[in-house]
């Protein structure tokens, strides 16, 4: 199990073109399309009922020995961004064909993250830069933090700024004018803040500061990193992996990350076969074989990758390397309402009520 590939779960070996049919999938009518491929980004904008693919117009597979750890793909207020070689590609979440534009970007290798004053990219060797909002240049930043092998940045809504290096965890409040090194229990992969509470995934586990990042507590450890944390209504969700259980767990805090519960007791590993489709009234030529589509059975337990926990309304959805799953009643039953093709997963992002799936490959 590679520790730094499941720390930073943002992970995204981009833009692997798939090859069964998936154009839009539906709970009430479950269709496929078999005249188009299916591609690598879906969007929802009806709390999963049906998904509509907004891959046309992002270029060819780009493959490179980067791909691995690196995030390369967010969602805000303005929609996805997601870069793929020397581009910076962006959607809107009303937009409609074509569905992105793009603009140069600084480094084909490099990781992006968001920013109150425009967006950072950095690599593991190269200095930090932004591109400011309103600017099409991107500019060198941070330049007196003299560490280098920059593994993640992190920006707060209050504007308290996180750098991981390979050194340590670097803390700025005044715009990375200066910066104190803080013990997080190793990197920082993905943060989230509500109420003057702060979780994070990192190394060991799922930790929590009451103090702006100052101090971290260990709050989830199962002997494997966290994965994933989000904000839901009235408190967190995460997804840790336990070495006991050897699989990923889905937890839930509604007291400002002290105490976690599982939610994930009806999310089960399983295998689709073949084609992960299966034409439900096949054997009646009158009413259409094609007509109606549904995912096979489980027939064989696998390796599962829970990858992403978001709360659209009401529910929960979960990207997962069956597809993806939402739950009304908080976790005591979950539904596949999106299914992924054999060897792929989906990692979730969400913008306002919109939410974003993008489908890779399988990995630790």
């Amino acid at each position: 199990m590679n520790m730094h590939n499941l720390a930073f779960l943002l992970l995204f070996q981009y833009l692997l073109a798939c090859n069964q049919p998936i154009q839009v999938y539906s709970q009430q009518n479950q269709k496929r399309d078999t005249t188009r491929s299916a591609n690598i980004v879906f969007r929802s904008a009806d709390g999963g009922q049906t998904w509509q693919d907004i891959s046309n117009g992002l270029p060819e597979p780009v493959q490179d020995d980067y791909g691995m750890g690196r995030n390369v793909f967010y969602a805000d207020d303005n929609g996805l961004y997601l870069t793929d070689g020397n581009w910076i590609y962006h959607s809107n979440t009303n937009s409609t064909a074509p569905f992105w534009t793009k603009d140069i970007f600084p480094d084909k290798h490099s990781n992006i993250a968001p920013g109150k004053s425009g967006i950072f990219a950095y690599n593991y060797y190269s200095p930090i830069l932004q591109k400011l909002n309103g600017t099409n240049a991107w500019s060198p930043i941070f330049t007196d933090l003299q560490e280098k092998k920059v593994r993640t940045v992190l920006e707060t809504a209050g504007g308290i700024l996180f750098i991981g290096t390979d050194e340590g965890l670097f803390r700025s409040t005044n715009n990375g004018k200066t910066w104190k090194r803080v013990n997080a229990w190793g990197l920082l992969g993905k943060l989230a803040e509500s109420d003057g509470v702060m979780v994070a995934t990192s190394n060991r586990g799922i930790i929590r500061s009451t103090d702006k990042g100052e101090n971290w507590e260990l709050v989830v450890s199962e002997g494997g990193v966290g994965i994933d944390v989000a904000c839901i209504k009235g408190g967190f969700a995460a997804i840790n992996y336990s070495t006991a259980a050897r699989t990923r767990r889905v937890r839930t805090s509604y007291d400002g990350g002290k105490t976690w519960q599982p939610i994930d007791a009806g999310l089960q590993a399983q295998i689709i076969i073949d084609s992960p489709w299966r034409p439900i009234n096949a054997g009646n030529p009158a009413q259409g074989a094609d007509s109606v589509w549904h995912p096979k059975e489980a027939a064989l337990p696998a390796q599962e990758y829970k990858t992403s926990i978001i709360q659209v309304g009401e529910n929960f959805f979960c990207g997962h390397s069956d597809g993806i799953y939402r739950t009304s009643d908080k976790g005591k039953t979950w539904k596949l309402v999106l299914p992924s093709v054999k060897g792929k997963m989906f990692k979730l992002s969400v913008s306002g009520n919109v939410i974003y799936a993008i489908q890779m490959e399988n990995h630790c």
